[in-house]
């Protein structure tokens, strides 16, 4: 079955309020937050908020940067944001990729092997701490001696781990450590530091996916309108060198009719196995009908 999260940052209070208990009522599985520290909210402070107004919808950061964040400190909000939801919080974790984010806490960006092993020593040792071990590592990426979370105590046994980025190595780590891949289809950072390009190809899409066959899969949606006319609502996505018939058929664009959508959605699991969509504020109002469509 197909299950869709719906990623956002408030407004403001009341705003927030009620897209949370939209959300949940329209029928998204989870409740997600970006991490960029300085240019959005802080995701777990908000997805408490969100915990208070709703009972059923899973929350969780998508995803915050391991390059600047300590196991410690994310443990604790990930097990207060399960206690006080009741068990719905996720540990979502990424390498991080725009420079500023390292710079503003007074640290230079690793290079890639870096960000890399960071970000697995972060998410490992994390995941630890969430579990009750007592942690120590010594490493050049990690250090940290004998930390235990004592309180507070997560609700779950285990915290599911979502896994957001595109690396091959750490997606191998993610193919066997993470519950839930999220995929993006961004590749290299361009200069700007937070722009990318993309690999939407699809012989591209097909060799990222094959170490990943059995997991759950997340495909992030860059762009979702419904419309008849998928040709101009695509148009400016022609520099990336592929035909509109093609980015039709990648799982990061839902451009169409729902009928077609859903129609695509059903071809995106039978070929890369993708069940899981993240979507964003122009989605919100469009899922009750698109769900009722995969019914069919």
């Amino acid at each position: 079955m197909t299950a869709f999260a719906f990623q956002a940052v408030p407004l403001n209070a009341a705003e927030w309020i009620e897209t949370a208990r939209k959300a949940e009522a329209n029928g998204f599985d989870t409740l997600l937050t970006p991490d960029h520290p300085g240019i959005c909210a802080a995701p777990h402070v908000a997805l408490a908020a969100a915990a208070a107004v709703t009972t059923t919808i899973k929350l969780g950061a998508y995803v915050v940067n391991a390059g600047v964040r300590e196991p410690m400190l994310l443990a604790a909000d990930v097990a207060t944001l399960d206690v006080v939801s009741g068990g719905r919080a996720l540990l979502g974790i990424g390498a991080g990729h725009n420079p500023n984010e390292w710079r503003w806490v007074g640290q230079t960006r690793p290079d890639v092997r870096g960000r890399v092993d960071r970000c697995i020593a972060v998410a490992e040792a994390t995941r630890r701490l969430l579990t009750g071990d007592e942690v120590t590592v010594d490493t050049e990426e990690l250090r940290m001696f004998g930390a235990k979370l004592d309180q507070p105590r997560p609700v779950q046994e285990k915290i599911p781990l979502l896994f957001g980025g595109g690396n091959s190595r750490l997606l191998r780590w993610a193919a066997e450590e993470a519950d839930i891949v999220g995929l993006s289809g961004l590749g290299r950072t361009l200069a700007d530091g937070r722009n990318h390009d993309v690999r939407w190809a699809l012989d591209q899409i097909d060799e990222h996916v094959a170490p990943l066959r059995g997991k759950v899969l997340e495909a992030l949606v860059q762009k979702f309108e419904i419309t008849d006319d998928p040709e101009a609502a695509l148009k400016d996505l022609n520099d990336t060198g592929l035909s509109i018939d093609e980015l039709l058929r990648v799982p990061f664009l839902m451009v169409g009719t729902i009928e077609e959508i859903a129609g695509r959605i059903r071809e995106h699991e039978r070929r890369w196995g993708i069940t899981r969509y993240a979507l964003r504020r122009s989605s919100l109002d469009h899922l009750p009908a698109l769900l009722e469509a995969l019914k069919n």
